[in-house]
């Protein structure tokens, strides 16, 4: 899978005229590598992977990773560095970009560190973005890739119905955290066993919890606090950040109310968030426009007198955030193979409501990855 991306990106360079790429971004590198680390430049130590279309491959990785590498890295060459000694990681870049007519890159992804030492050995006018060709070789994904989306969904999913079980009156929101975190992690670990090979794949969720309760609802990326739970209260519960499957990535997202609706005019505010998620699904299949499923979302929301707080969704897979975006202006036609997200949501001054899935575009429509009650007599624990 890896050396025929690989091959792929060379064959693609080929027609683009760049003779070399330098990749930086942690998620491309693990596409065309299957190589990935937990710190990247966390620690001031960049992973560069070089890719020439005359002489294969390099992968540039700090020395306390280089096991690591020689494990999992689809690569032609590793070249580990150490802290303080000789040129560090900058010994490889000259060599390999010596000669070439044009180099490619990701200017918004390569940390600042690593781009003003090319500046120094590349002119400006020799630098191509390579973003754009990635982003299209990843838009469309393959039979495996698709299996994880699946499985993901099902970790989703797990972790929904423990955080829904959780949710109650007289309870921290902490406690909704730590239940959702232990059913995605013992969901995912069953997969991982069941169907994959590769060992080292860690099951635990590693991402804070998403949601917020009470007067905190509006708080759209609130993570889950100390604060008690109460009758009547709308809670916010999404798996955006949590649900990373095998490096996976999907958008879900539920709206609840604790055993009723205290401020019945929340109920009209949540109709109208899942209307519009019913107007963009109604819309959604290929040979359509991101932006046309964008404005099934927002009509709804606009002819019900409010303004759509953000995007209807979202292209995702080994990133949170892919190509195509569901938003004005986005002309990409949607195809078979691509994983979506798709929210419908509404925010007033002191509520929001909000609910999220991911799909895969098939050849006459769509097929859900996550399914779980939303009707608004079903969201009322």
């Amino acid at each position: 899978m890896f050396t025929q991306r690989m091959q792929s990106l060379q064959n693609r360079m080929h027609e683009d005229h760049l003779d070399v790429v330098l990749i930086t971004d942690e998620d491309n590198v693990y596409y065309l590598t299957g190589y990935y680390d937990y710190l990247h430049m966390e620690f001031g130590r960049p992973t560069i992977l070089i890719v020439s279309r005359y002489s294969g491959s390099l992968l540039i990785t700090p020395k306390i990773d280089e096991n690591t590498a020689l494990a999992a890295a689809r690569v032609d060459r590793i070249a580990a560095w150490n802290d303080g000694m000789h040129n560090e990681w900058r010994e490889e870049i000259p060599k390999a970009v010596k000669g070439a007519r044009y180099v490619g890159l990701e200017p918004d992804r390569m940390p600042p560190l690593v781009r003003r030492f090319v500046d120094t050995l590349v002119p400006t006018s020799q630098l191509l973005s390579v973003t754009p060709l990635l982003s299209d070789m990843r838009m469309i994904k393959s039979p495996k890739e698709l299996q994880l989306a699946r499985h993901a969904g099902q970790v989703a999913m797990a972790m929904m119905v423990a955080g829904r079980e959780a949710i109650a009156d007289g309870v921290p929101e902490f406690e909704v955290a730590l239940a959702t975190s232990q059913a995605g992690t013992r969901k995912a670990a069953k997969l991982l066993t069941a169907h994959y090979d590769d060992k080292d794949m860690s099951p635990n969720t590693h991402f804070l919890q998403i949601m917020a309760s009470g007067d905190a609802i509006t708080k759209s990326h609130h993570r889950a606090s100390s604060r008690i739970m109460r009758l009547g209260e709308p809670v916010f519960l999404c798996f955006c950040g949590m649900t990373n499957f095998h490096r996976f990535k999907l958008g879900f997202d539920r709206t609840f109310w604790i055993g009723e609706l205290a401020i019945k005019t929340q109920a009209k505010i949540y109709e109208v968030a899942l209307a519009s998620q019913e107007a963009a699904l109604d819309a959604l299949r290929p040979g359509v426009s991101a932006d046309t499923v964008h404005a099934a979302y927002a009509e709804v929301i606009q002819s019900a007198g409010y303004d759509y707080p953000f995007r209807c969704g979202r292209a995702t897979g080994f990133s949170f955030l892919e190509k195509p975006q569901l938003v004005t202006g986005d002309k990409t036609i949607l195809q078979p193979g691509m994983v979506i997200a798709v929210d419908g949501s509404v925010s007033i001054n002191n509520f929001r409501a909000q609910v999220g899935d991911s799909f895969i575009i098939t050849d006459d429509g769509w097929e859900a990855l996550t399914e779980h009650p939303k009707s608004l007599e079903e969201v009322i624990i």
